[in-house]
C-alpha cells in the first residue's frame, strides 16, 4: 500500500493513496498520523491495507482527488533519522580525489551519522539557503522506515522490522562540511533539513524491485530539465537495508519511526550519471584535472523519482527548486 500525510498540524494527517497517485483518503479513525500507525503497526497496518484495496477498487467513499504539492512530508517530523553511506563507489571517489586511500574496514563496518529529524521538507518545498556560497548540493538516496526494533538485532531479524520505503533528497552544504568536519565531530551546520518523496510505500506493494534488503531499480535525477544520473539502486549497494539496521541498532534500540538511509546511490559504471554534484565534479577532477560544473544556484531545479517497469512513478517525485533565504 501507499501512504501519504496532508499538510495539517507538525505531524500532519495520516491519507491512503492509490497505486497511481490519483486518489486519497482519510483514515484518521485508524490512526491520525502515520507515526501513530507506525507505533501500533500490527494492528493498523492491516486496517490500513483493508482501506487501501478499497481505494483501488473505486469503492471506498470519501476518496478525493489527490494534489500532490498539497502534501507534507509523510512523516514531517521523526524521533530518529539515521542516515548511512551504503554505496561505496561514492565514498571511494570522494576519498580519491582528496588523495586518500579507503580503509579496508569500510567493506565490513558501515558508515553512518545522526541526521536532523525534527522536521523533513515536503516533496516540493523549496531548499532554502542563505547565499550561494555554501556549496548547496543535493543527495538522490533510498531510505526505509522500522517500527520499535530491539537493540542488539541481528541483520536477518532486522527485515521484519522494515516497514517502509520512501525517496530522500539529503541536501548538503558542501563548502561548509569539510570545515565541520575537521573538526572531528561531524556534521551539523553543513547538514540542513531532508525532503521526503510524497508518498511511502510498503515493501510488498513493490514486488520483484524490493528484495534482499535492497531496492532494484534505477533512481532518476534530473537537474533543470536534464537528466542527471540513473543509478540502479540494487548494484554495488555494499550493505542492505537490514544490514544497516543492525549496525545502528547494535548499542540502542531504535524507536517507530526511525528512518534510515542509504546514502548516495552511486554505481561504480560511470556511465550511469550520478545522484550528487560533488561526485560529477570529483570525476571531472579525476579524468579532466578541471571542475566544470557548479553547485546548484537560486532558481536551480532537482528532480528525484522512480519509475516501475511500467514507467509510472511509484512514490511520487522530489521536485524542488533552490531559493534564497531571507530571514524570520
Amino acid at each position: 500500500m501507499k501512504l501519504a500525510s496532508l499538510r495539517a498540524g507538525r505531524d500532519g494527517a495520516l491519507l491512503v493513496v492509490d497505486r497511481k497517485l490519483e486518489w486519497g483518503l482519510h483514515v484518521g479513525e485508524i490512526a491520525p498520523t502515520l507515526q501513530v500507525a507506525l507505533e501500533d503497526w500490527a494492528r493498523t497496518a492491516p486496517v490500513l491495507e483493508s482501506a487501501y484495496r478499497a481505494l483501488e477498487k473505486g469503492a471506498a467513499k470519501g476518496a478525493f482527488r489527490l494534489d500532490l504539492k498539497a502534501l507534507a512530508a509523510p512523516l514531517p517530523r521523526a524521533y530518529q533519522f539515521v542516515d548511512g553511506s551504503a554505496y561505496l563507489a561514492h565514498v571511494e571517489r570522494v576519498r580519491r580525489a582528496r588523495g586518500a586511500e579507503m580503509p579496508k574496514s569500510f567493506l565490513q563496518d558501515p558508515l553512518m551519522y545522526q541526521a536532523a529529524s525534527d522536521g523533513f521538507m515536503a516533496a516540493h518545498d523549496p531548499v532554502l539557503a542563505a547565499t550561494e556560497d555554501y556549496g548547496i548540493d543535493f543527495e538522490s538516496e533510498i531510505g526505509v522506515i522500522t517500527d520499535d526494533v530491539p537493540m542488539g538485532v541481528s541483520a536477518a531479524a532486522a527485515a521484519k522490522h522494515v516497514k517502509l520505503v520512501v525517496l530522500i533528497n539529503d541536501i548538503s552544504l558542501r563548502n561548509i562540511i569539510p570545515t565541520e568536519l575537521d573538526k572531528g565531530f561531524g556534521f551539523l551546520v553543513g547538514k540542513p533539513r531532508s525532503a521526503l518523496s510524497p508518498v511511502v510505500v510498503t515493501p510488498d506493494e513493490l514486488g520483484d524491485a524490493w528484495r534482499d534488503g535492497k531496492m532494484h531499480a534505477p533512481l532518476l535525477t534530473h537537474v533543470n530539465g536534464e537528466l542527471f544520473g540513473a543509478p540502479d539502486c540494487g548494484t554495488d549497494m555494499q550493505f542492505d537495508f537490514h544490514q544497516l539496521i543492525a549496525h545502528a541498532a547494535r548499542t540502542r534500540p531504535l524507536g517507530a519511526g526511525t528512518i534510515v538511509g542509504s546514502g548516495t546511490v552511486a554505481n561504480h559504471n560511470e556511465s550511469r550519471g550520478s545522484s550528487c554534484l560533488a561526485e560529477r565534479r570529483i570525476l571531472e577532477k579525476l579524468h579532466d584535472g578541471t571542475v566544470r560544473t557548479p553547485f546548484m544556484k537560486f532558481g536551480d531545479r532537482v528532480r528525484i523519482e522512480m519509475l516501475d517497469a511500467a514507467g509510472q512513478t511509484i512514490f511520487g517525485a522530489i521536485e524542488q527548486r533552490v531559493e534564497r533565504y531571507t530571514g524570520p
